[in-house]
Order: C-alpha cells, then structure tokens, then sequence
C-alpha cells in the first residue's frame, strides 16, 4: 500500500499547503500538509514531477476553491479493504453543498451488506483514513444533531471547506 505513490507535487491552497501523490497516472493521496494520517500511501522520499493528473487536480481544486462543483473528478486509485471502499464510495455521492452523518452513512451500509448494524465509529475510523482529501468529501461528514467533529486536515478546514460550499449549520442540507 505504502509504494503506490511515486511522484508528489505540491498545491498551494487558500486553507494550507496540499501534497498530492500520484503512481504516474492516478493520484493516490492528496492531504493538506502534516495533517493526521499525512502522506499514508506514500514511499519514502518521491521525487517531485509535473504530471497531467496532477495537472487536473490543480484544476479540480481551482475550481473547488473558486466556489464552484467541479463536474469532473481527476483519476484516482486507492488500495484499502473493501469496507473502507464502501464508505469512501458513499462520500463520493455526497452532493456539493450538503452534508450526512456518520450514523446515516452506517445505516447506509448496513443495508448496502444486508447487516442488522453498522457502527457509526468503525465508519469514522475510515473516514479519518481517506487519503484524497476534499476530493473524496470527508469534509462533508458530520455528526449527530448538526455538531462539526472529525476531520484529520482539522476542524477549523473543515469548517471553512463547508461554508466555501455554502453549507449553513442549522439550515436544511443534511441529506
């Protein structure tokens, strides 16, 4: 898992530094600098390359920080157990703007697996392992009754990635 990532580039956001990996034509990890679980896919020391999937993903996260739903998503390419693909699945289908919780995405799996129950803590445990930041919405995850917790970038990122989307607290955007 560690030695997918054999290029890295660097992206200057108006939240932080971003680091992207990339294995030559997918990317592979995209974290703002020295957040939790910072650099989780990548081999010691990639040299740093101009690639074209880094390339779209400086243009995905223009425009995302423009203020816009990007309507493309860069190539990307995550080895993780199947549980942590099902979830980062559901954050995938998250629209732009709007929210679910941890206990809704647990409920969504466990229909998904045909299961009685799925914890909403084992869903956050993979949230928290999401290696393509904001891309994969992580940020869009928030706990129970509308509380902001969880997010490995922090939560005051995570909090401004939601209002860059125009998310309100308290209004009516959770799905």
């Amino acid at each position: 898992m560690y030695e997918q990532n054999k290029y890295i580039y660097q992206y200057n956001s108006p939240l932080g530094n971003i680091t992207m990996g990339a294995d030559g034509e997918n990317l592979v990890g995209l974290w703002f600098d020295n957040q939790q679980y910072f650099a989780s896919t990548m081999a010691s020391n990639p040299p740093k390359k101009d690639l074209p999937v880094f390339q779209m993903a400086c243009m995905w996260l223009d425009m995302y920080f423009s203020g816009q739903a990007p309507d493309f998503v860069p190539p990307v390419k995550i080895t993780a157990s199947s549980f942590r693909h099902l979830v980062w699945n559901i954050l995938q289908s998250i629209p732009f703007g709007t929210v679910l919780t941890y206990k809704d995405i647990a409920e969504k799996i466990a229909r998904q697996t045909g299961s009685m129950h799925m914890s909403a803590q084992a869903v956050g445990g993979a949230i928290a392992h999401n290696p393509i930041s904001i891309i994969i919405p992580c940020h869009r995850v928030i706990g129970s009754h509308g509380k902001l917790i969880g997010y490995a970038g922090g939560l005051y990122r995570k909090q401004k990635l939601l209002a860059l989307e125009g998310f309100v607290f308290g209004m009516s955007n959770v799905k």
